[in-house]
């Protein structure tokens, strides 16, 4: 029999990162709200072997440490992260003599890298004592959506053999990839992108620093510890993590696209072993005499969808992987918690002050969906250009510039809710938009041609400064007047480096086709695009 309690404001299936940090949110901005997250594992989870995610990027990094004020919490418990790095090592042995992307030093935002374990437990910890009621070892079985605006949602749940039932105003799915409200209102929707992804910890540092004694290679970087990036070691259809965890443990992990590597070549520790053995010898050396410290081994199959809505006026809502999952190559996971989460705390804002949610919720569903459409361009079909030292270079400056110069210039700027002011900036917006889907399929034909040479060298991201200062300017606080600014220097930043890109790769490849790609550069005045000096954007040729 089910013992049904008083009604709560917020009921939160799901009590790990997506769903504890939107607990925090709500907390901090409403004293008086009350909030109840039903976790199905038992607490404390363990460390290191435990939920893949670990590594962060800008606007994820910002949302714990800023946002939710956990800055503490971030710089003492977790890792500060020394940017994301490639290696052309495919075959290779001499990590020193293949091209290396990435920062000599670290630039001005901080990202980190997140043992979800210590963490989980810390963010658990620290919304019980804001005053968030967190029931560990509570499995859902029901839920009952309400009729009408006037009723309540009801949750049905079990722990320790006893069932019990919770009435809330709102309720909201952060319970991963089980999707028990996705299921429940069919909302699952199939991507484009088709990839599978295996992953492992072990118990031990990987430190890539010692895979070479060249003095000179060492101190390329200061300070010298490639280790604490997140390593992507490259090939054609492929790329393999390399994540350090405070605990003392390395995630590694192997994405693929299966139609150059079957998952069924890797999804057990053995057969990924020998699949080092043949794509990344240098690793496979590293981990053979590490067998013994393996901590767990997982795989997801076509690890990529969409979600059909994720806000309802019906005050219902999905947050992280229970609505949809992009690809962890640049980590944009965290990401979309934050922007999410931020949507769900304003859309439930909105209703205690007794506002019309039909239109901001259809809204906040647009956008969101539409930086998941941006974002998902930049994998899609794009994995077999991994391998190519030519032309991958090129695509992570502007995958950088496009994150930093749009996106992260909209969060860090606290502007996802304000509709009037992205209103004003709408037609620049849609414009890179535009020029991100025809860049991305540019790529993709520059290298199906290129001569992917692949020299000793660092493309050292910290010395183009441009680019470095693009990475500080998130840290700026502007008006409205300087933020429509910033974003239109940013579409026309990105216009000047689609030009140079498209004039790289045509010196080259003259017949490459480009129409698509000059028809959006053709969509604004060539005053708006040449106004500025055209120093070069992009590393030197090699």
């Amino acid at each position: 029999m089910a013992v049904t309690t008083a009604q709560h404001d917020v009921v939160i299936t799901g009590g790990g990162l997506a769903g504890l940090t939107l607990a925090l949110q709500l907390k901090q901005q409403f004293a008086d709200i009350d909030v109840v997250v039903l976790e199905r594992r038992s607490h404390p989870v363990p460390h290191a072997a435990h939920k893949v995610g670990e590594s962060s990027v800008e606007i994820g990094a910002h949302y714990f440490d800023t946002v939710l004020g956990l800055g503490p919490h971030m710089r003492g418990a977790q890792l500060r992260k020394f940017g994301f790095r490639f290696f052309f090592s495919e075959g290779r042995r001499d990590i020193d003599a293949v091209t290396e992307i990435g920062a000599s030093r670290y630039l001005s935002v901080p990202s980190y890298q997140i043992d979800r374990g210590i963490f989980e437990n810390y963010l658990a910890e620290e919304a019980a004592r804001r005053g968030v009621r967190f029931i560990d070892g509570a499995t859902v079985r029901r839920i009952d959506l309400a009729d009408d605006p006037r009723s309540p949602h009801r949750i049905e749940w079990t722990r320790s053999g006893e069932t019990h039932a919770l009435h809330a105003r709102w309720l909201v799915d952060a319970c991963g990839r089980a999707g028990m409200l996705k299921r429940k209102l069919g909302l699952a929707q199939p991507n484009a992108h088709e990839c599978n992804a295996v992953w492992f910890r072990i118990g031990d540092r990987i430190t890539i620093d010692e895979w070479s004694d060249d003095p000179a290679w060492r101190t390329r970087c200061e300070p010298q510890a490639r280790w604490l990036s997140t390593n992507h070691l490259v090939g054609a259809g492929y790329w393999v993590w390399l994540i350090p965890l405070a605990s003392g443990s390395h995630s590694v992990g192997i994405v693929a696209d299966p139609r150059l590597h079957p998952l069924e070549k890797m999804d057990s520790f053995d057969k990924a072993m020998e699949w080092f053995r043949t794509w990344q010898p240098r690793l496979f050396d590293e981990l053979d005499g590490k067998r013994h410290l393996l901590q767990d081994f997982a795989f997801f199959r076509r690890f990529s969808y969409g979600c059909k809505q994720v806000f309802s006026a019906d005050r219902w809502a999905l947050t992280g992987e229970a609505g949809l999952f992009l690809d962890p190559f640049y980590s944009p996971g965290s990401d979309f918690i934050a922007i999410g989460n931020t949507y769900i705390t304003d859309l439930i804002a909105r209703d205690r002050e007794g506002l019309p949610l039909e239109a901001r919720a259809q809204l906040y569903d647009q956008i969101y969906h539409s930086f998941y459409e941006s974002t998902l361009a930049l994998y899609t079909d794009q994995y077999a250009m991994f391998g190519d030292p030519e032309v991958l270079p090129v695509k992570v400056i502007w995958d950088y510039t496009y994150y930093w110069g749009v996106l992260s210039q909209i969060f860090f700027q606290q502007r996802l809710t304000d509709v009037a002011l992205l209103g004003q900036v709408r037609n620049d917006l849609q414009h890179c938009q535009r020029l991100n889907f025809a860049i991305q399929d540019f790529l993709r034909a520059w290298s199906a041609v290129s001569n992917r040479r692949n020299p000793p060298a660092l493309l050292d991201q910290a010395a183009l400064p441009w680019f470095a200062e693009l990475n500080r300017s998130l840290t700026d606080r502007l008006d409205d007047r300087a933020f429509v600014k910033r974003l239109k220097d940013s579409a026309r930043q990105l216009d000047l480096l689609a030009t140079e890109i498209l004039e790289r790769a045509t010196l080259d490849h003259p017949a490459l086709e480009a129409g698509k790609l000059r028809a959006v550069l053709g969509e604004r005045p060539m005053a708006a695009v040449c106004d500025s000096p055209r120093e070069s954007m992009l590393f030197a040729p090699a």
